[in-house]
C-alpha cells in the first residue's frame, strides 16, 4: 500500500513563495500529527518510507472547503491551516489543507483532479 500526503493551497490570496512554503509546512505537520494519533500504521509506513508529499492548488475558499469536506467524509486525517496574520494576509484566513498521510487511493479520491502547484 502506497501512503502519501497532499497539501492543498489557495491561490486566490496572492501569497508569496515563502508564505506558501510556510503554510504548506504547517499543513504537513498538523495533518501528520493527526495521522500519528488516529492512524498510527499509516503514519509509520509513510514516515519510514520517505514521507511522500504532493502540493496542489485551488482558486477559492469554497474549493478549499469542498476538498476538506470530502476528505473528512472519507475519515482521512485532515488539517485546515488558518494564518496568524503577522505578514501578508488577514488573521484567521484559511490558507491550506493537509490531507494524510493516508493510502494513495483514498487521497486520490479527493485530490486527483487538482493541478499541481
Amino acid at each position: 500500500m502506497e501512503i502519501k500526503q497532499v497539501m492543498v493551497v489557495r491561490r486566490d490570496l496572492g501569497m508569496g513563495t515563502g508564505k506558501i512554503a510556510a503554510q504548506v509546512a504547517h499543513a504537513s505537520l498538523m495533518a501528520a500529527k493527526k495521522a500519528e494519533e488516529k492512524k498510527p500504521d499509516w503514519f509509520s509506513e509513510w514516515f519510514e518510507g520517505g514521507q511522500a508529499k504532493v502540493v496542489v492548488k485551488v482558486q477559492s475558499l469554497e474549493q478549499l472547503m469542498e476538498v476538506k469536506k470530502h476528505a473528512d467524509s472519507l475519515k482521512l486525517p485532515v488539517a485546515l491551516v488558518h494564518d496568524s496574520g503577522r505578514t501578508q494576509i488577514e488573521p484567521g484566513t484559511a490558507t491550506c489543507v493537509g490531507i494524510g498521510p493516508a493510502p494513495e487511493d483514498l487521497v486520490d479520491k479527493v485530490t486527483e483532479k487538482l493541478k499541481l502547484l
